[in-house]
Order: structure tokens, then sequence, then C-alpha cells
């Protein structure tokens, strides 16, 4: 494993900053939000009656299981792991194009579409500062150490 892979450790992590203690609680949010969309449908699908119970159950396990990526990345990222950054940023760039279709439709989802659109790009904005990226101990092109 090379110095820029190596995860921070508690002993030699600084202080958290504060915004990426934002950043890893919206990330967090964002994976109950699938998390507990996934249990609502997977529970509507089993127990209500829908059209297709199999497609209602397939959708609400596949909630719960792509909820575990910003789950585990926001875990990362409270304990200041450089790996966490990269699921964090996947995450809110897959949530836009969420957040696009739904403030497209003429209902009530278009609350939830700026809410998912506010926190994915106030994230993006939160993980990719100066001030987290040194905290996570990520370096940018161009800084790596000389390795001769």
């Amino acid at each position: 494993m090379t110095k820029e892979q190596t995860p921070t450790t508690p002993e030699t992590a600084g202080p958290r900053p504060r915004r990426l203690t934002y950043a890893a609680v919206l990330t967090a949010l964002e994976g109950l939000g699938l998390a507990v969309g996934g249990v609502w449908v997977l529970v509507l699908g089993l127990a209500g009656d829908p059209d297709d119970r199999q497609q209602a159950v397939t959708l609400g396990v596949t909630l719960i299981v792509l909820a575990l990526l910003p789950l585990l990345a926001a875990r990362g990222l409270f304990a200041q792991r450089s790996w966490s950054r990269g699921p964090s940023v996947i995450t809110q760039i897959l949530a836009l194009p969420v957040a696009y279709s739904l403030l497209q439709a003429d209902s009530i989802a278009i609350p939830a579409g700026i809410a998912i659109a506010g926190a994915a790009i106030a994230t993006l904005v939160l993980l990719i500062n100066q001030e987290t990226t040194q905290a996570l101990g990520i370096r940018g092109p161009g800084n790596a150490p000389d390795q001769r």
C-alpha cells in the first residue's frame, strides 16, 4: 500500500473539520433515506397489493443494498478514511439524475427532487473542499512524493 492509500488512523488524525462532519452527515442521511425507501417499498410489495409483487420486492431489496454504499462512505468519512470520499462522490453524482427526474414530475415529488439536489450539490462542495481533502490525506495531482 502506498502512502497516499494508507488510511488515516485515529492516532495520527487531526481533529475532524466541520465540513467533513457535515459531508458525512449528509451522506449518512442519503443512505438512511435509501434504506427507509427500500424497506417501505419492500413492505408494500409484500403486504400490499402491488401490480407486480416480484418487481416491488426486487426494487425494495435493490434500494436497501444501494443504501450500503453511502452508509459505508459516511462511516469512513466520520473516521477520516481517505477511501471514503470516492464512494460518497459517486453517491452524489448518482443522486443528481434522480433529483432531475423528480423535478420534471408534476406532482408532490418536486420537493423531494429539490431536497435531493440540494443535498447532493452541498455534499459535493463539502467533499471537494481543500480542508476536507487535507483532513482525509488526499493529495492532488502533481503533489505525490518523489518515488525514485
